[in-house]
């Protein structure tokens, strides 16, 4: 019955998700031209980087667990949102998949996010306003529901926060926190609608 009410299926969704992510590249690029920025001018490929953005994944994932989990309401249609309309294209999909999703989405979200629209708000309101107006942006990209924007929102800040984690800008940090975050979240929901499904039999 869950999986009926899906309108796409897992293959076309991995196009999609692959054709939509990859979009915001192009719209970044575009950004960046137009206000004379790279959206990868920040971006150090190196081990400290690689490490921060690793142990910054924790706290992150801690936060999902308990909302994912958490018994009030609001939280309870996000839950049952990603299980039942997720949950099927997810667990169709193989690791291998839900990793390259995951990369692919903290790639180009970050790219577009932390890479160009924060630095440059940063230009005309100053740090905190290109954190605070590029998250709001951030969590209107992700409003599913109020509270998800919300909760997308604090990542959001989250994420700006981590760019600038180590003294020295570098968005590898949000890029490797986004994408191992997703990863953990895609395999948790996966897992849950797998166990929801046997349950039903």
């Amino acid at each position: 019955m869950q999986q009926s009410r899906n309108t796409i299926d897992p293959s076309a969704f991995f196009r999609l998700a692959t054709w939509f992510e990859g979009s915001l590249v192009v719209i970044a690029a575009i950004i960046g031209w137009l206000g004379g920025l790279s959206p990868w001018q920040d971006l150090t490929l190196d081990l400290p980087g690689l490490g921060l953005g690793l142990a910054g994944t924790l706290p992150l994932y801690l936060l999902f667990v308990v909302t994912y989990r958490a018994p009030l309401k609001p939280l309870q249609h996000i839950h049952d949102f990603l299980v039942e309309r997720m949950g099927p294209l997810l667990d169709a999909c193989g690791k291998p998949q839900l990793a390259y999703l995951a990369l692919l989405a903290g790639f180009t979200e970050e790219t577009l996010f932390r890479g160009v629209l924060q630095p440059l708000i940063e230009l005309h309101w100053g740090w905190v306003g290109g954190l605070i107006v590029s998250n709001v942006m951030f969590a209107l990209a992700h409003a599913i529901t109020r509270t998800y924007a919300l909760l997308a929102g604090i990542t959001g800040i989250y994420l700006g926060l981590a760019l600038d984690v180590s003294g020295e800008r570098n968005l590898l940090i949000p890029m490797t926190v986004h994408a191992l975050y997703d990863f953990l979240a895609f395999l948790a929901v996966a897992e849950t609608y797998r166990r929801s499904r046997s349950r039903s039999f």
